[in-house]
């Protein structure tokens, strides 16, 4: 733009000249009247040409400058989150339905969850909502949606599984469908269910897998199963959110006590009579356990040597040995426990040396109001949620036993630690 300024000037100056000199000096015969037309024609297309040029080099800069100021507002503004859409859904053609009733406590039906969509992930099937054990010593009535965010669970995983949250009314009882039940083969690889549970769905459209729990091999399967798995349980399986706005309530309340230690103290009644450990009871509470174990016949062990179960490091922690292991780990008597688990069979008999050894024993009965846990009480696996949260929320974790629940909150820990 600069140049054209210039010429612009230089161009006026010399006409401004020519002319000038043109009134001082008298026509002659030199000059002509088409002549000076042709100069007012060239200096108006001149004009023209620099105006013109004018605005485009305005233009041109402010949509420049435009550009800069925004790229500069990106840095100095702070910038909201992304809010990602859920995935879309998987474009598959099914191969068939998966009815699951998972078996046993919270966190034994929660790996099982796992295993069965990684399951339908592999067979191409509509996983339908999971249906939760209602028959177990607990007899906890809750459903899937009680305990676990349903919407999120479909969501989250719609890129992987189609999951729907129940069974087409053509297929149910009512209409007279005959569903086809089935217990699957335990610790069975990919292979099993490719080549046998598969070609079952060409003759059935529904299958219902009627036990859950390790039905599914740990090891040799692909990475890509071995990442859904974990994606279930650690993005999938999401608690609703008033167990977890309680559980949040109860962290805080001990965190403002100071550090804590969290106590999965798997000393109860239904976890005694299956491993068949009677270590410290009377006989007659011994002879109690006997009948409970006889009572579930899908326990399979029944004729059970307390001494040599213990022998084998198959049994759980007593009370009583918690407080010499707490002692041994150098934990101080004014140390914070919370106490992660259900009724301890025994009762305060049982509790009474590690309660005189660590006064700073609490559970979540004497935190929280009895109103506030008064729509969980006779929901045992929503109550075990509640100590999920705060055993994942400690400072430091100690199971008495290598349980289910054990190992979830060991693998949380564990990816926490790798995070930070």
């Amino acid at each position: 733009m600069s140049v054209f300024v210039v010429r612009y000037m230089e161009i006026r100056s010399e006409s401004g000249t020519l002319m000038r000199s043109d009134y001082n000096k008298p026509p002659s015969h030199h000059q002509s009247v088409p002549k000076a037309r042709f100069q007012v024609w060239f200096f108006r297309v001149c004009s023209c040409i620099l105006v013109w040029t004018c605005l485009i080099q305005l233009f041109w800069h402010s949509q420049i400058f435009t550009g800069l100021s925004n790229q500069i507002s990106r840095f100095s503004l702070p910038v909201e989150p992304v809010r990602l859409s859920p995935p879309p859904p998987r474009n598959y053609t099914s191969n068939g339905i998966l009815l699951v009733s998972c078996n046993g406590g919270l966190n034994q039906m929660r790996a099982a969850i796992c295993d069965m969509v990684t399951v339908a992930r592999l067979l191409n099937l509509t996983l339908v909502v999971p249906e939760l054990d209602k028959k177990s010593f607990w007899a906890d009535p809750s459903d899937f949606e009680d305990i676990f965010d349903s919407k999120h669970f479909i969501d989250s995983l719609r890129d992987e599984v189609r999951i729907v949250r129940s069974l087409p009314k053509r297929y149910s009882k009512k209409y007279g469908y005959k569903i086809f039940e089935m217990p699957p083969v335990s610790w069975s690889s990919d292979l099993y269910y490719l080549q046998q549970v598969l070609p079952r769905f060409s003759k059935r459209k529904v299958i219902h897998f009627v036990r859950s729990d390790t039905r599914l091999a740990n090891n040799g399967l692909s990475l890509d199963l071995q990442r859904l798995r974990c994606r279930v349980n650690f993005q999938g399986l999401k608690f609703t959110p008033r167990i977890e706005a309680l559980g949040s309530k109860l962290v805080r309340i001990l965190q403002q006590r100071g550090s804590f230690v969290a106590l999965h103290l798997r000393y109860e009644m239904d976890m005694l009579a299956f491993s068949g450990c009677t270590h410290g009871c009377t006989e007659e509470e011994a002879e109690q356990l006997k009948k409970m174990r006889y009572a579930y016949p899908w326990w399979r062990e029944k004729e059970v040597v307390s001494e040599e179960r213990r022998v084998q490091g198959l049994c759980p922690l007593t009370p009583e040995e918690v407080v010499l292991v707490l002692k041994a780990l150098g934990f101080q008597k004014d140390t914070q426990i919370y106490i992660a688990a259900g009724e301890i069979y025994g009762g305060a008999k049982r509790l009474a040396l590690l309660k005189e050894s660590f006064p700073r024993i609490v559970k979540k009965e004497m935190l929280l109001d009895p109103t506030e846990l008064q729509q969980f009480q006779n929901h045992s696996s929503q109550m075990a949620a509640l100590d999920f949260i705060v055993s994942v929320a400690s400072n430091t974790f100690i199971p008495t036993y290598y349980g289910n629940m054990a190992k979830v909150v060991e693998d949380i820990l564990g990816l926490r630690e790798q995070s930070c």
